[in-house]
């Protein structure tokens, strides 16, 4: 059963969840700011009873109701930036009256070794405490059991020490309060932030709670009885075994997936459609082929080619959620993956490859390439590795890997070049294509 009290179950509005981006060694995560509140600021700041006792340790710290009126302000209104939290620490750039924002900080004491190993063995010792974490909720009784062995998990009063860039000495000062409201908010929807801050990863926790349960379970499962021994003779001698079922016929064409509701704080259903209907039609190509010709793309190929296969008469909704969780995913830009897709349009994954990788040539169709412009009464291009530019800078030629020549078009003054028409072997068709495309729009 959930700790969460039954009193808060429904709101006027969803509260809005903070994503988290986390540190390469699970050791780091750092929360995007949340948006200011839209509701009339009556509602507390946490719905689980652990968020409240965070709360709680935090209005302990002053007795200046004024500075913490103030930074519940600057929490609603979307004041607190992004939050980073290593163990020991959370930190984040707070936005006051001043244009240049505050750095507040909250320090909080990280467990022992032998803190962690007693709290370790409590959870592995009762499935129903692994069960609730991993559904993101603190049990009390958890937090009993430490207590009891001398871990305190929740902060007390006293716990937390403050400290802030702006000249404010309150303890805790207005920015300060406003990081630490919003941290409730965090704590609320995931409390592996709270075992973050106390010194332990998610990832290395959860890994050793399942080789802890698993030992566990081991020493609770009753011994098996021996194996009787085969004699080598009958283990080694013919046998009879039945033939396998056939295979079960393949469908003429892929199934439709299933339908995705939009839920708060979830991925984008739509998104989730598209990803879903390309997984089926690869799976189906696979099936009746025995090949699966993307197999060797890398994830950002993959991701570009998944964009490139959207409808291209302008950016439906579909497609700008669809954009902007593959360029999540993948650590970029939705404009880099707007670039990108023009590239794969234009040429499949060599046009990707043109577009991010510059190379040097080998003498031949490169260095025939300037002669044959300049016989077309073209102006003299710039060279730069496989690079041809035109000397007004709007206009430039790259030569693939494949012996094609790649058009882009920029802004005049602007070095932000996009792919542009047809890829031809003649660099001449290429530049005049791209002539009459910027002649037509013109």
């Amino acid at each position: 059963m959930s700790s969460r009290p039954r009193s808060y179950a429904a709101r006027p509005e969803p509260r809005p969840v903070a994503r988290s981006r986390p540190g390469p060694d699970d050791l780091r995560r750092t929360f995007e700011a949340v948006p200011p509140r839209t509701s009339d600021g009556d509602e507390p700041f946490a719905d689980s009873w652990w968020g409240r006792a965070w709360v709680a340790a935090l209005e302990s710290l002053s007795m200046d109701e004024g500075r913490l009126s103030r930074g519940r302000a600057y929490a609603d209104s979307g004041k607190v930036a992004a939050i980073t939290v290593t163990p020991g620490r959370v930190v984040a750039y707070v936005h006051g009256s001043r244009p240049r924002p505050y750095r507040a900080e909250l320090r909080l004491r990280s467990l022992t070794d032998a803190d962690w190993d007693t709290f370790l063995g409590a959870v592995a010792a009762r499935p129903g405490h692994l069960a609730a974490l991993l559904a993101k909720e603190m049990p009390h009784s958890l937090v009993d059991t430490a207590a009891g062995a001398g871990i305190a998990l929740l902060p007390a009063a006293g716990d937390l020490d403050p400290g802030c860039s702006c000249p404010d000495h309150g303890w805790p000062c207005k920015h300060v309060a406003a990081l630490c409201y919003q941290m409730a908010r965090l704590l609320d929807a995931d409390p592996f932030v709270l075992l973050l801050l106390r010194g332990r990863g998610e990832r290395e926790l959860l890994e050793e709670l399942g080789r802890r349960n698993a030992a566990h379970s081991a020493r609770e499962r009753p011994t098996a009885p021996a194996t009787p021994s085969v004699p080598a003779r009958d283990a080694l001698a013919d046998r009879y075994l039945p033939p396998l079922p056939a295979p079960l016929p393949v469908l003429p064409r892929p199934g439709q997936p299933p339908s995705y509701p939009g839920l708060p704080g979830a991925r984008d259903p739509l998104a989730l459609d598209h990803l879903a209907t390309d997984a089926a039609a690869r799976a189906h190509t696979l099936l009746t082929t025995g090949l699966d010709p993307l197999a060797g793309l890398t994830p950002w190929q993959d991701a570009v080619r998944l964009a490139a296969s959207r409808p291209t008469a302008g950016l439906t909704a579909t497609t700008r959620a669809l954009y902007r969780e593959l360029a999540y995913a993948t650590g970029r830009t939705p404009t880099d993956l707007a670039r990108a897709v023009a590239a794969w349009r234009q040429g499949g994954a060599e046009g990707l490859a043109v577009l991010e990788t510059p190379w040097d040539p080998p003498a031949g169709p490169f260095d025939r390439a300037r002669p044959a412009l300049a016989a077309a009464d073209f102006p003299r291009f710039h060279p730069w590795h496989n690079h041809l530019t035109h000397p007004g800078g709007t206009l430039q030629l790259r030569f693939g890997h494949d012996g094609r020549w790649y058009g882009y078009e920029s802004e005049p003054g602007e070095d932000d070049w996009w792919p542009r028409a047809t890829p031809d072997t003649d660099p001449v068709g290429t530049l005049m294509e791209l002539t009459l495309m910027e002649l037509g729009e013109g």
